[in-house]
């Protein structure tokens, strides 16, 4: 099932490649303002905690895409960039992916600053969700969004999801802990 490409009206999503990291690095850089208040940030946890061994830096590109083709392979988290004509313009990501009696997962994406407002991210989103229910048989997706990131909020209703609750403290996004708005929609095929 890994690799896989999937088109929605507007957008192609299609894993990361080592040869995309020239474009990555560039539209990284253009953005990292515009980017950085929603970030997720790893938390300072003790030394004695098994968690503490792991690097409190964000890992290379290569390291990225390797991480990204291995968790989707096991079927844990499904990355992908997001790709306008030949314009890389953002990644969204299927992660947390639970089988079982949940079913479950959630997503979460970046869109440059230079292709939002244009509909591409709820495409993204409405493809993804789409994967995630046909593909993979999921019953609930969820998007968790910081409450003052009010376009974000946006994509989620424009992609039929709906407002579930608050989830105080929730991410560690910017260095701290904050709350979200938790948006969900339900796959009713799968009974």
């Amino acid at each position: 099932m890994w690799p896989v490409a999937l088109y929605g009206e507007n957008i192609l999503l299609r894993p990361a490649r080592f040869r995309d990291k020239s474009k990555w690095d560039a539209v990284r850089a253009e953005n990292k303002e515009w980017l950085t208040p929603w970030e997720a940030t790893l938390p300072r946890v003790p030394e004695e905690t098994p968690e503490s061994e792991f690097i409190s830096k964000r890992p290379s590109f290569y390291s990225m895409v390797s991480a990204i083709n291995r968790e989707a392979r096991a079927g844990r988290s499904y990355s992908f960039m997001m790709w306008k004509d030949a314009n890389l313009v953002g990644q969204i990501t299927m992660g947390g992916v639970i089988f079982g009696a949940l079913r479950g997962a959630h997503i979460g994406y970046w869109i440059d600053r230079n292709y939002a407002n244009q509909g591409l991210t709820t495409d993204a989103v409405n493809t993804l969700t789409r994967f995630g229910f046909e593909s993979l048989g999921l019953h609930r997706i969820e998007i968790n969004v910081r409450p003052e990131n009010a376009a974000s909020c946006q994509v989620a209703l424009k992609a039929g999801y709906h407002f579930e609750g608050d989830r105080p403290s929730f991410l560690h996004i910017a260095g701290a802990w904050r709350d979200h708005k938790c948006f969900v929609k339900v796959n009713d095929l799968v009974e």
